[in-house]
């Protein structure tokens, strides 16, 4: 199955780093390590080796690091936190092609708050008009940029924003879902709130993490218990994060040969597909496409039936109707929207299932052109 499936940033498979660890933990460590006993005391050890393998891992250190059930989360918790305590008369800067985890938390607590960060023409946010937007509202004093966009997977400057915002006194949030085990931590540390969860990268569904500022107090991601620094309540999920630790140590970032060929290919074939974002740096596992025709659900169909699994976007928004918000965002017109595919290989993706996927669209492009012929529809290639 994995060689045919295209649909990553969705979710990945369990590694087999992440099973071992999940099961052994489930075994041997499932005592509650808030328990007074001694063999709970071991079962906290365990947490806090994770906790320190983790930080090393992220390349920052373990008293930032928090662990939760994953980036929708984490990103909740970073916008509740702001609206409780910025002053109320502070807007915040979002990027308008955020998961919907981040735009739709960024609006239930700032409504009519909020700055949409500008886009340069490939789709990222733009330095030149954050630093005017920064210069111009004393009252800014927030910005959530992401890494690596999930839909197209074209990158952000984050570590520019990073330090732009570290100049400032702003608080910055990344959300680095797609970036983290895709690409290197290297900097992540500059950023005073990052989010990410384990099934981007080989781990277990419903676990994550988050780092905090360093001397951070009073934020509070869920209300109980004094787990977790006091800044998340609720017993940990040790077998979960454990195979969230080993999936990373476990995974290393990967390399574009395979989609540059894949798109080399397809040009070959078909000349007339659209690339989102194709002069902009992405992620060497991602490409949005947008065929000359056909809307995107039956080019999934069509797929699928070649044995390839691919999305339309976002698995968190897919089952809402109207067209991608990140798409949308960077002006896109409906009905090319209404067509884009997103294609989204993993570490063990080989050059020739990418190749494969090559073939696979042209021979579907053929038989939907054919289908439509023969259902005495106009075919118009635009």
């Amino acid at each position: 199955m994995e060689g045919r499936y295209f649909d990553f940033n969705a979710t990945t498979p369990l590694s087999p780093e992440a099973r071992n660890a999940w099961l052994g933990a489930a075994a041997k460590f499932w005592l509650n390590p808030s328990s007074p006993y001694r063999a709970a005391a071991r079962v906290h050890v365990q947490l806090q080796s994770a906790r320190d393998r983790m930080a090393a891992l992220l390349e920052t250190c373990p008293e930032r690091l928090i662990f939760n059930s994953g980036a929708t989360e984490g990103n909740n918790a970073v916008f509740r936190h702001w609206a409780e305590t910025l002053s109320t008369d502070s807007w915040i800067g979002v990027s308008p092609t955020e998961h919907p985890s981040v735009l739709e938390a960024a609006k239930h607590y700032f409504k009519d708050r909020i700055k949409w960060l500008e886009l340069t023409g490939n789709g990222k946010v733009s330095i030149t008009a954050l630093k005017k937007l920064l210069e111009d509202n004393s009252q800014l004093k927030a910005i959530s940029a992401m890494a690596a966009n999930n839909e197209t997977g074209i990158l952000n400057d984050w570590i520019v924003i990073a330090e732009i915002c570290r100049l400032r006194g702003i608080q910055y949030h990344c959300d680095a879902s797609q970036w983290i085990g895709k690409c290197s931590p290297k900097g992540l540390d500059r950023c005073d709130f990052v989010t990410g969860c384990a099934h981007k990268f080989g781990g277990p569904g419903g676990i994550g993490f988050s780092f905090l500022p360093e001397t951070h107090t009073g934020f509070k991601s869920l209300l109980g218990g004094s787990q977790e620094s006091e800044h998340r309540a609720g017993t940990e999920n040790i077998a979960g994060i454990l195979a969230m630790v080993a999936a990373l140590g476990a995974v290393k970032p990967g390399a574009s040969i395979g989609s540059d060929i894949f798109l080399a290919e397809l040009k070959e074939k078909l000349s007339t597909f659209e690339v989102v974002g194709e002069t902009a740096e992405r992620l060497w596992n991602t490409v949005m496409l947008i065929p000359p025709e056909f809307e995107n659900t039956r080019w999934i169909r069509m797929l699928e039936k070649r044995g390839f699994l691919v999305s339309s976007g976002s698995a968190c928004a897919s089952g809402k109707q109207g067209p991608s918000t990140v798409l949308a965002a960077m002006g896109l017109s409906p009905e090319r929207m209404r067509r884009a595919i997103r294609i989204s290989s993993g570490w063990d993706t080989s050059v020739d299932d990418w190749k494969q996927l090559a073939g696979a669209v042209a021979d579907s492009y053929k038989e939907l052109c054919t289908s439509a012929k023969n259902s005495g529809a106009t075919v118009i290639s635009i």
